[in-house]
């Protein structure tokens, strides 16, 4: 199941680094973020507490919602059937786009209000599974805990996007860009949360996630 190094990840996240930012935009990011907040949350149809990585990637705390459902169903599905629908795999990527969208929205990483049909400056892909060829059929029952670790790091890795983004939050108040590093580590924890979904929850692949930002 390791990911050779040679390996282009079947789940990929970029981000255009902006040369600007708007500072009043940026002074309000929190008030302006609630709409599209309230959209995802409606959508995911989380019914507990919801917390947001990186990446905009939502999840319910209580397992509830839609986002529990479908990995249930997707699960089920590759286990009996060998089979995932192309219109439900599509389903998942473009809600999973949107909120990603609005992840990189609420940390600051872009000024575009997030859309519900544009990409904007927000590239995620997910490769669509041939699941007889590329999907073991057993290993949806335990991905959730081979990966484990993963869930370890990210944990710490999430609280330290969360600090970078408040002190990117008054370098943008002032200087108007955000610190190109702090970008890039930024982005690579949800490029990282990314791989982990794919695998663990949305099911789409069966490399294991690189322990990696790049």
């Amino acid at each position: 199941m390791a990911t050779k190094t040679n390996d282009i990840y079947p789940a990929s996240l970029e981000i255009d680094y902006p040369k600007q930012l708007d500072r009043l935009s940026t002074f309000f990011r929190i008030i302006w973020s609630i709409p599209a907040l309230i959209l995802v949350s409606l959508l995911t149809g989380s019914d507990g507490q919801t917390f947001s990585s990186e990446a905009g990637k939502y999840m319910s705390e209580n397992g509830g919602g839609i986002v529990a459902g479908l990995f249930a169903a997707t699960a089920l599905m590759i286990l009996f059937r060998q089979r995932y629908p192309r219109w439900w795999f599509d389903f998942v990527l473009e809600l999973n786009r949107f909120s990603t969208r609005v992840g990189a929205y609420v940390f600051l990483l872009t000024d575009q209000y997030p859309s519900t049909v544009e990409k904007q400056s927000v590239h995620m892909e997910i490769t669509y599974p041939n699941v007889k060829r590329d999907l073991n059929r057993w290993l949806p029952l335990i991905k959730w805990l081979l990966a484990v670790p993963h869930y370890i790091i990210l944990f710490v890795l999430i609280f330290v996007a969360m600090f970078l983004t408040i002190i990117a939050w008054f370098a943008i108040l002032f200087t108007g860009r955000y610190p190109k590093d702090m970008f890039d580590f930024v982005v690579g924890v949800g490029r990282w949360s990314l791989r982990v979904s794919a695998y663990a929850f949305f099911l789409t692949t069966d490399q294991y996630p690189p322990f990696s930002l790049n």
